[in-house]
């Protein structure tokens, strides 16, 4: 068990939580970052980043990698164990791991999300056989090839735009009769005579034999189609990572935090910032930016 006393723990490595570690050790704070998996976050899968977050950065894993290394030179500790509690001892703030527990005045919750699953029949069974979440990385493997993806928001477009590079065809499958991206993505997506939009439907189920093969999709009016494929890419929200936290810690319905407008949690002295939050905006520029507000806020607090 650790004995020592962090001013400050920041609970994920993505984008907000190591800009909030970064300005945090720059005002003298002593800070340690926890994180399970690979530093970055859901950043790290996306290949052009838009909007960039400054000028200069490419790549999601290039920026995440280059805030990794700046907080390494900054002396901030990277401790590679997943959070798996957080309980109070007066003032002291103690994050749980499997083998030991990690000590702090404050606390910032930055684990971010994971991508919501679609959760019908086929999915689970496919994963990594024509189902997949990152059109960068997989893309390539489908060059010629017919896709579907699934979603209307910004990621979703993003993504169809990407497979459009390499696929014959990219059938986009919204439930909605409108897209809820922003306008220019929007304007790119119905110029791109590589992308069919299918609105009013739903995947029903993923179907194939060693790879996928087809698709169900349930049309407005309830009649049902088949549309053959070799990738599904489904894009319909986020989780949020907060099933650690304690009860104290109120939560949206969806198991988003709840946050004041100084990024603070119902708890004193823990705080929440990035997509894990509630109200987050889910653009990059925003998620460095709350990293530096919510130290901004938590300023003089650990001295």
């Amino acid at each position: 068990m650790s004995q020592e006393i962090y001013d400050l723990l920041v609970i994920g490595e993505g984008v907000s939580g190591l800009s909030a570690a970064n300005a945090a050790a720059r005002i003298g704070l002593k800070v340690a970052t926890l994180e399970a998996r690979l530093f970055g976050g859901l950043v790290i899968n996306v290949n052009e980043l838009e909007p960039a977050p400054q000028e200069g950065a490419v790549s999601g894993a290039e920026f995440a990698a280059e805030l990794v290394q700046a907080n390494a030179e900054l002396g901030i500790a990277s401790i590679q164990e997943e959070v798996t509690g957080l309980t109070l001892d007066g003032d002291i703030k103690r994050a749980l791991t499997a083998g030991a527990s990690h000590s702090a005045r404050q606390v910032i919750v930055a684990s971010g999300a994971q991508l919501r699953k679609l959760g019908v029949p086929g999915e689970a069974e496919f994963e990594g056989r024509g189902v997949s979440q990152c059109a960068d990385c997989d893309g390539p493997m489908y060059q010629g090839e017919d896709v579907i993806v699934v979603g209307g928001g910004d990621s979703a477009l993003q993504e169809a735009l990407v497979l459009a590079r390499f696929c014959n065809t990219v059938h986009l499958v919204h439930r909605g009769g409108s897209f809820r991206a922003r306008q220019h993505f929007v304007e790119q997506v119905n110029a791109n005579p590589k992308i069919a939009t299918i609105w009013n439907a739903t995947v029903e189920q993923i179907a194939g034999s060693r790879m996928v093969e087809k698709v169900c999709v349930k049309l407005a009016g309830g009649r049902v189609q088949d549309i053959p494929c070799a990738g599904v890419f489904a894009f319909v929200g986020l989780t949020p990572n907060s099933a650690f936290l304690p009860p104290q810690i109120a939560r949206n319905d969806a198991g988003f935090v709840v946050t004041d407008d100084k990024l603070q949690t119902a708890v004193p002295g823990i705080w929440a910032i990035g997509a894990v939050r509630a109200g987050y905006s889910g653009l990059l520029r925003d998620a460095v930016e709350e990293g530096r507000r919510v130290v901004e806020a938590i300023r003089g607090r650990c001295k």
